[in-house]
């Protein structure tokens, strides 16, 4: 009987389900969408309950598409969203809404341990600034802020293992997450207990720790009522959404680089040592052995899609950028600064705005989105600018997500970066990563060398235009001192009630 892989993407506007073959085709997908709720300035969050009901309903619907079968399944790998903090009791329940990586509701907080503990004492162990996104300021909010949900709460999950709980009932923990917790040593990968006293914490808060692809439980007879899969089919912990991407896209060796174009923007270098920059992200791969130097922005594919929802909804985004196509690189000195919900890497700036610059009558809609893809192309470039400075330096990218379906960005990108880029199966990058994590730990491959050669298939190669590199290195220079200039007032609207 033909083994099949079941993987699990925890998005931010949905989660992903895909089933596989063991040569890594997708036989069937499903995408089933969740709100974000703002009830607060500076407040993201989500219900963790309905990432469960749509993972049932996605789960239900791809085993009812031909070819798939539930005894079929040989494992299932779940992957997801970062710096989340669900806070549940020892039965699971989830006893308040978490808040995502877009919240920064505990920037206060951050200031405070910054100047109690320092600054340098965390990085020195975590490999990360002390930031609100994180999972440390979210628990100590919690805390603070809701005491009565912090005493109840027996354990914090990340997004991926409440979805492996509510599969297996068993809760847990993986590497590839730990990342958001700064009383988690990320060179000898293990928890910090006198660290965590510091910030008032016990690693007791967060469950067992496992391998990303270690088989956490099977499928319990509640959640085979619920989803249609067998009991008892295993489920590996699987890990962050960025780091399957990553695996999904080729990149399980040192020096390989995945380059992110889902929501969120970003790239990660894959190292063999934890080689960390402040401005920069540091976490495990999901790959044992391995760390990945990250680069996270707010505005990826999700600016474009503000974009089109708020000034293009007529139009496909394949119409818009059509449009972008017929404007020439630079767009004739239109810069979009893509801080949609402030920004991450590299400048950590929660006040950062979303800012067109160089408007004129002459300037067309096709302007605009050529600068937002350009923009977003140029957050990419600071971030690998940033990394170089850590020593990190990387020739080709492995692009993943709905944006390298875009032949159009996919080249921006090469071009503002002076990067060969490839590009995978994009589309189930994410899954597909999950997925192996699930054959890895099932015993399908017998190593993750193996499960990349049978599965991912690189579909076009796109070289940087040298005439372009010459305009985007001073487009690229523009962007930058339009943030520059622009900091102190970012800062100050807050002061005016402008958030």
């Amino acid at each position: 009987m033909e083994n099949q892989l079941l993987g699990i993407d925890i998005g931010t506007s949905a989660c992903k389900i895909a089933v596989f073959d063991e040569e890594g085709k997708a036989l069937a997908q499903s995408a089933q969408s969740y709100p974000v709720y703002y009830p607060q300035s500076g407040w993201a969050q989500q219900d963790p309950e309905e990432w469960w009901q749509a993972v049932c309903r996605g789960i239900r619907d791809v085993l009812s598409q031909e070819g798939v079968k539930a005894e079929r399944i040989r494992g299932i790998g779940v992957d997801g969203q970062s710096w989340s903090a669900i806070p549940v009791d020892r039965e699971g329940n989830v006893l308040d809404h978490t808040p995502i990586w877009m919240d920064t509701r505990a920037r206060q907080i951050c200031e405070r341990f910054r100047d109690k503990i320092g600054a340098d004492r965390i990085f020195q162990t975590a490999g990360n600034d002390f930031q609100p996104s994180y999972v440390t300021p979210k628990m100590l909010w919690f805390q603070e802020e809701r005491p009565e949900v912090f005493e109840k709460t027996y354990r914090f999950l990340q997004s991926n293992s409440y979805i492996v709980m509510k599969l297996t009932g068993m809760m847990s923990q993986e590497y590839s997450q730990c990342y958001g917790i700064h009383f988690f040593d990320m060179a000898k990968l293990e928890y910090d207990d006198a660290l965590a006293a510091q910030f008032g914490l016990s690693a007791d808060l967060l469950p067992k720790l496992y391998r990303c692809d270690e088989i956490v439980g099977t499928v319990t007879k509640e959640a085979c009522a619920l989803t249609g899969l067998k009991e008892g089919t295993p489920v590996a912990a699987g890990g962050l959404d960025a780091a399957c991407g990553a695996l999904g896209a080729g990149v399980y060796r040192a020096g390989q680089t995945q380059e992110q174009g889902g929501q969120a923007g970003g790239m990660s270098i894959c190292m063999d040592s934890a080689l960390a920059h402040k401005d920069l992200i540091l976490g495990t791969h999901v790959v044992p052995g391995c760390w990945l130097l990250q680069g996270g922005t707010t505005g990826g594919g999700g600016a474009l899609k503000w974009f089109r929802q708020e000034l293009g909804r007529e139009l496909s985004f394949d119409g818009l950028t059509a449009e972008a196509e017929r404007i020439s690189p630079g767009s004739d000195g239109v810069v979009f600064l893509p801080y949609m919900a402030g920004e991450r890497s590299p400048i950590w700036n929660p006040d950062a705005k979303g800012v067109f610059y160089g408007l004129s009558f002459d300037k067309t809609r096709g302007h605009m989105v050529r600068a937002v893809l350009e923009g977003v192309a140029f957050s990419l470039e600071h971030n690998l600018r940033t990394a170089a400075q850590a020593g990190a330096d990387v020739d080709v990218l492995n692009a993943m997500g709905g944006a390298s379906n875009s032949v159009l960005w996919t080249q921006i990108k090469a071009d503002v970066t002076g990067k060969t880029i490839q590009v995978p199966s994009s589309d189930t990058a994410t899954t597909l990563g999950a997925a192996i994590l699930a054959g890895i730990g099932c015993g399908v491959y017998g190593s993750y060398g193996e499960a990349v050669s049978r599965t991912i298939r690189i579909t076009r190669v796109q070289e940087p235009d040298p005439a372009n590199r010459v305009v985007y290195e001073q487009a690229m220079e523009l962007y930058l001192q339009l943030y520059e200039k622009l900091k102190e007032t970012f800062g100050s609207m807050r002061e005016f009630g402008v958030v």
